[in-house]
């Protein structure tokens, strides 16, 4: 046993199962615990040492911080099933110029100025929004991941091009790189269990040498020693 453990966030949206699974695998003597944080409040449990790491969406305040970009979502527009958007691929924001649009406090698509109309109200969850938009009150741009997230079959999902968009990063405190937040690192960055960044494994154990036999005295190495049948030279009497 060991009273160990390694503390990862993650906020709405991301799914930490892949690596988790694989700390598993490298590094079974110290579990993993998981904890689910809403997106504002990410950076400032990882400063207050509440987890030792934790996936983010950028742009986060990085004073103190670590950070390594991991991947990009597409921008998604949630909206009632009979919405117009229903009947194409892809939109536009121009496309969405004439609807009331939620733009709730949560947001992570960084907007300089939101798209559409100006909703009734600013929802404080993403959560909320989704209900909003449920009840036919206005549409929602989320990130891909978010929209898998509180995916309803009253309610269709489409492409927005034109867009911000919701970038994923690792985080942590920069004070507080530790071993086990390197064997992290490398599990997120694809690195094999015995790469020189990983947790360094154990040595193989070293082969014995083959030892030569040793020479008769004198010899060359080959046998010196014959039977009496292939000698020649008088027999005893």
């Amino acid at each position: 046993m060991t009273d160990r453990e390694f503390r990862l966030a993650y906020v709405p949206g991301v799914t930490p199962a892949k690596w988790a699974g694989i700390w598993a695998e490298r590094v079974p003597e110290v579990p993993l615990t998981l904890i689910s944080v809403a997106a504002a409040e990410v950076v400032g449990l990882l400063h207050e040492g509440g987890a030792d790491a934790g996936f983010v969406r950028l742009p986060v305040e990085r004073e103190g911080l670590s950070v390594i970009p991991l991947y990009v979502e597409t921008t998604m527009v949630v909206a009632p099933k009979d919405h117009m958007v229903a009947a194409a691929d892809e939109v536009t924001v121009a496309d969405l110029a004439d609807d009331e649009v939620f733009h709730p406090m949560d947001d992570t698509l960084g907007w300089t100025a939101p798209p559409g109309l100006p909703a009734f109200t600013r929802p404080d969850t993403t959560a909320e929004a989704i209900e909003l938009v449920a009840s036919g009150a206005g549409l929602l741009l989320v990130p891909q991941s978010l929209a898998r997230l509180y995916h309803r079959r009253d309610l269709i999902y489409r492409p927005v091009v034109e867009t911000p968009q919701s970038q994923v990063a690792l985080a942590w405190p920069t004070e507080a790189t530790t071993e086990l937040v390197e064997d992290f690192i490398g599990i997120v960055r694809g690195r094999t269990a015995n790469s020189s960044r990983g947790r360094t494994p154990a040595p193989a154990p070293e082969k014995a040498r083959k030892q030569p036999r040793n020479p008769a005295p004198g010899g060359s190495g080959r046998r010196g020693a014959q039977t009496g049948r292939g000698r020649k030279g008088h027999r005893p009497r």
